[in-house]
């Protein structure tokens, strides 16, 4: 345990510090070649900002990786390279998925790309993950459901993993809420592996950890008077987003005697209950408006939010406890309380805070009462 904890914490801290030279390389780069976000009625930053932050995740998460199983190996201890050839498949064929998301991620970037094809990429990165052995083949009593035959599993996984890769890229709507809700759902994946002993996604989880903390710098405190701020963009979100779709997959197939007597679907995706549920809730939003949903909007809880006057960095720091709250509840309720039960009182409470969200908004502008 102490060799893992070591490694663990190098992991976190050489993608640290390889992401905090690499990112204002990066930065220098965008304002020399003029690569800035631009400006629309959704966008509430000042100033020019790169989008170009996610173009650094991928590279240092390899770099931090491979540094240390090369290092490991030479110095003769073959545990960690042990541990991942034991998984090798799915960490092989995860690396294939997460190499094309970064490339469309950067290609939307720096010369935009069509939903659609995103879609495409997305649905084969989720059929890479199936193909590994990595789907969803257990529902564990959600409504009723258990063992179900392995292609509803293969389907149902596909989707879930392009659900879950949208939702962290349109929950990035202001300063260090998309990093900071994937930061706290990579330290919690990080402490329960290495808790069950799957030290080698728990070493992914921490090394990407790593990648974030720079970025979460720039991003919320940099000074873009002083060119010192930047965005994750597309390239960021989707390789993120898949990151954590691969661990909560991962988490939610161990088997009951794992993780004690919780239920593994609720372990797996207890820290992405509010970007997919905020997903959900503007998904149903814009259908019942008449709009096409896939049309963005400033419908999301941020927006809200900042509706009622509250800043940015509060707006975050606020969906981000209600994160924390969330994941933390169910967590310690899956022990003791049957998931359709969870299940149901977490859609109760997302949908009473909105409606008491829209309440306040109204409140504060009775101009879009009438």
């Amino acid at each position: 345990m102490i060799f893992w904890s070591w490694n663990l914490f190098l992991a976190f801290f050489v993608s640290v510090v390889f992401a905090g030279v690499l990112i204002p390389k990066i930065l220098l780069i965008s304002f020399r070649k003029k690569l800035f976000d631009g400006h629309d009625e959704r966008k509430i930053h000042r100033g020019v900002v790169p989008r170009l932050g996610g173009i650094a995740f991928k590279p240092v998460l390899m770099f931090s990786i491979a540094l240390l199983l090369g290092i490991n190996y030479s110095a003769g201890n073959t545990f960690m390279l042990g541990e991942f050839q034991m998984n090798i498949v799915e960490f092989l064929l995860g690396v294939c998925g997460l190499i094309l998301l970064y490339l469309v991620g950067m290609a939307d970037d720096l010369i935009g790309v069509r939903y659609s094809a995103k879609f495409v990429v997305q649905i084969f990165c989720g059929i890479l993950l199936v193909a590994s052995g990595l789907f969803i083949r257990d529902w564990h009593g959600v409504f009723g459901m258990n063992v179900m035959p392995a292609v509803v599993g293969w389907i149902f996984t596909v989707i879930l993993v392009v659900f879950v890769i949208n939702s962290i890229n349109l929950i990035d709507g202001i300063d260090g809420l998309a990093s900071g809700l994937s930061g706290v759902a990579l330290l919690y994946y990080g402490f329960i592996f290495a808790y069950m002993g799957g030290y080698a996604y728990s070493l992914l989880a921490f090394a990407t950890l790593g990648t974030l903390v720079p970025f979460f710098y720039f991003n919320v405190f940099g000074n873009p008077d002083r060119g010192k701020k930047i965005f994750m963009g597309d390239t960021g979100a989707l390789t993120i987003g898949f990151i954590l779709c691969f661990l909560s997959i991962k988490l939610s197939m161990q088997p009951l005697n794992m993780v004690g007597d919780a239920n593994p679907l609720v372990i797996g995706f207890a820290p992405l209950i509010v970007p997919c549920f905020d997903v959900v809730r503007v998904f149903i939003h814009r259908v019942r408006a008449g709009h096409n949903p896939f049309k963005p909007d400033r419908n999301h809880i941020h927006h809200k939010l900042l509706a009622l006057g509250i800043n940015q960095r509060w707006a975050m720091i606020l969906i981000l406890l209600i994160s924390l709250a969330f994941t933390v509840a169910n967590f310690y309720l899956s022990f003791v309380v049957n998931i359709n039960i969870l299940l149901f009182a977490d859609i109760v409470a997302w949908t009473l805070f909105n409606v008491w969200l829209t309440a306040m908004i109204r409140r504060r502008n009775p101009a879009l009462q009438q």
